[in-house]
């Protein structure tokens, strides 16, 4: 995997006959979340940042097992590269107090393999996410250094789709979901820091962002049919930062992040003509790729 980082300071399985089946995640992870602006001893500061990610990920000697005969290209390159941009504000507002804004895209995936042996699975997939969020922290001095408690609240969207052929039965018939959804979270933290020596260790926990007006469509074959979504949450995190100062011009950090990834297994759909309590129960499954 080939990351390149700009950066300016002024972050399966088949589409059902009957209309139902749910989507599996898996790996969503792109930006995360970050605050590393709100530490910055400016009274106002600024971030203008963009990540470039090649996952170079290919699939080889592919075979169709769906049943399907498909006799098409064995190999196909899954994930392509993609853009994780970020944009971030931040100003001392006095007696301790630091606020920040900020714009990143914290889930997502991208995978578009075109027509090939697994084209029962999955043709192009793309999932896209927006985070808006708001963040304080007060200060106060402790020992050499001084404590900091974060928190914050923050607006998510999440949408996107999956093509792929919808069943070995109709042949190379093409299917599509479209899915959008939204939600809130929130986040809290303590950091410690000693800046004569830039060292710095942070905790910080952001919450599950609960998508409960999950809408979209499916598509087979042209004809699409509004669904909706079984409520589900985006995982929930905790994020442990630590830095510190080595030698003058040389800064060592590291980070060790929890996701809570068994809230997302997967999401339930069913067509708005149907109540939920009668299709969102053993429905076949639509997989997402690993980001």
């Amino acid at each position: 995997m080939n990351i390149l980082r700009l950066k300016t300071l002024l972050g399966a399985g088949c589409f059902s006959l009957s209309l139902i089946g749910s989507v599996h995640a898996g790996g969503l992870e792109r930006g995360g979340y970050d605050i590393d602006l709100l530490f910055d001893p400016a009274p106002v500061a600024t971030d203008l940042s963009a990540t470039y990610v090649m996952p170079q990920r290919d699939l080889k000697n592919a075979v169709d097992t769906s049943g399907g005969g498909l006799t098409g290209k064995s190999t196909a390159r899954n994930t392509e590269g993609y853009w994780v941009p970020y944009i971030g504000a931040k100003a001392t507002l006095g007696y301790g107090v630091d606020c920040m804004v900020d714009y990143s895209q914290p889930w997502g995936a991208s995978s578009n393999p075109g027509i090939w042996n697994g084209s029962y699975s999955n043709i192009n997939t793309q999932i896209k996410s927006n985070n808006y969020a708001g963040t304080c922290s007060y200060k106060m001095d402790v020992g050499k250094g001084q404590l900091r408690f974060i928190g914050g609240v923050f607006y998510q969207e999440v949408y996107g789709f999956k093509e792929s052929y919808a069943n070995p039965l109709l042949g190379t018939t093409l299917g599509r979901v479209d899915l959008d959804s939204n939600g809130w979270g929130w986040r809290a933290g303590i950091a410690y820091e000693i800046p004569d020596i830039a060292l710095r260790a942070s905790l910080v926990y952001n919450s599950q962002v609960k998508l409960d007006n999950i809408s979209g469509k499916l598509t087979i074959g042209g004809f699409p049919t509004p669904i909706f979504g079984a409520e589900q949450s985006m995982p929930d995190s905790l994020e442990l930062k630590l830095q510190s100062g080595i030698a003058p011009g040389w800064l060592a950090f590291g980070s060790i992040k929890w996701v809570n990834w068994s809230v997302l297994q997967s999401v339930p759909i069913c067509p708005t003509l149907f109540p939920a309590s009668s299709c969102f129960t053993g429905s076949p499954a639509l997989t997402l790729p690993k980001s």
